[in-house]
């Protein structure tokens, strides 16, 4: 199975997916999100710490990554074929990125997160290939990745991230695997402020939150 790169996600939307329905992540919101700065984002709970490790190989703590910016933070799995899935994950957090660019002194004030949930097909060398299709050179956006299932299973417990694999008759790994997409804004204290389900993740509604965090 072939990673979604951003020129397959880019043809699929053109072409509508088929018969699926895309989420609204990749068009234009039909409601005014608030403006910035004229509402609170409530703390949803603590960002855990967990040990991962980056496209160069070498390994961090997460909360060290964090480097007390606001994060978007964001777990998918590189072949995923679902586009409602972590293919708008990553789309959404490159058009977050592009506007980011924009404004420099917000840039350096956000970091995003990549993070696989699928230690066994995703190496550090897999996240830099498909980080390629997705990170602009002037941003430092972070793909990360596991050595083990030990090591990711605190991760996903610490931010309610389910997951499952699939596994094929005869009892081997298919390379698909079940989830629910969740992409996590973190406040500068390691607070989750908000969390973005597929009907939720908007560029324009994250672009606000992250400024109206910055405003605090």
């Amino acid at each position: 199975m072939k990673a979604l790169t951003l020129l397959a996600i880019s043809l699929l939307i053109a072409s509508h997916a088929g018969a699926q329905v895309l989420a609204p992540g990749y068009g234009t919101l039909d409601y005014q999100p608030p403006e910035i700065g004229t509402y609170h984002l409530p703390p949803l709970g603590t960002a855990v710490d967990g040990t991962v490790r980056d496209t160069a190989g070498q390994s961090h703590h997460l909360h060290e990554l964090f480097d007390g910016r606001v994060v978007l933070m964001g777990f998918i799995y590189t072949q995923c074929p679902d586009m409602n899935g972590c293919p708008l994950a990553s789309y959404v957090m490159k058009q977050v990125q592009a506007r980011l660019l924009k404004t420099p002194s917000l840039r350096d004030q956000v970091r995003l997160i990549s993070l696989s949930f699928d230690p066994q097909y995703d190496t550090p060398k897999i996240m830099k290939t498909y980080a390629h299709h997705f990170r602009h050179p002037e941003f430092d956006w972070l793909f990360l990745t596991t050595d083990s299932e030990a090591d990711l299973a605190p991760l996903l417990q610490g931010y309610d991230q389910w997951r499952q694999k699939v596994y094929q008759d005869d009892g081997s790994y298919s390379g698909s695997m079940s989830h629910i997409l969740r992409v996590y804004l973190i406040d500068r204290d390691r607070n989750i402020r908000n969390i973005y389900n597929a009907g939720f993740l908007h560029v324009d509604t994250v672009y606000n939150d992250i400024q109206t965090l910055l405003q605090e």
